[in-house]
């Protein structure tokens, strides 16, 4: 699923999400992307969806939201932590094959 915040019919943030149903989160959405167009950036508009991402997984059941960030984005830690109320919980892993 692909949701989008447009300003004068300009998109300024895009996110993809889907659900999940797993042992430890229950059902919910987990965010793949959000990007905001560099330009907006800090202007409060990924703030702003995900908000209403947050309101939308309630109205549809949903126990959490989920994301993963790089391990090097640490300003995009904060603004999860610090101003979303994310906790950081866990590490995720990959291997090439």
């Amino acid at each position: 699923m692909v949701f989008a915040l447009f300003e004068n019919k300009k998109m300024i943030v895009v996110t993809g999400l889907s659900w999940r149903v797993n042992f430890y989160s229950e059902r919910h959405i987990f965010v793949y992307d959000l990007v905001t167009d560099e330009q907006y950036r800090s202007g409060g508009y990924g703030e702003k969806l995900l908000h209403y991402l947050h309101q939308w997984g309630k109205e549809n059941r949903a126990h959490y939201i989920a994301l993963e960030s790089g391990i090097q984005r640490n300003n995009a830690h904060r603004f999860y932590e610090d101003r979303l109320g994310y906790e950081k919980w866990c590490y995720s892993f990959r291997k090439a094959l």
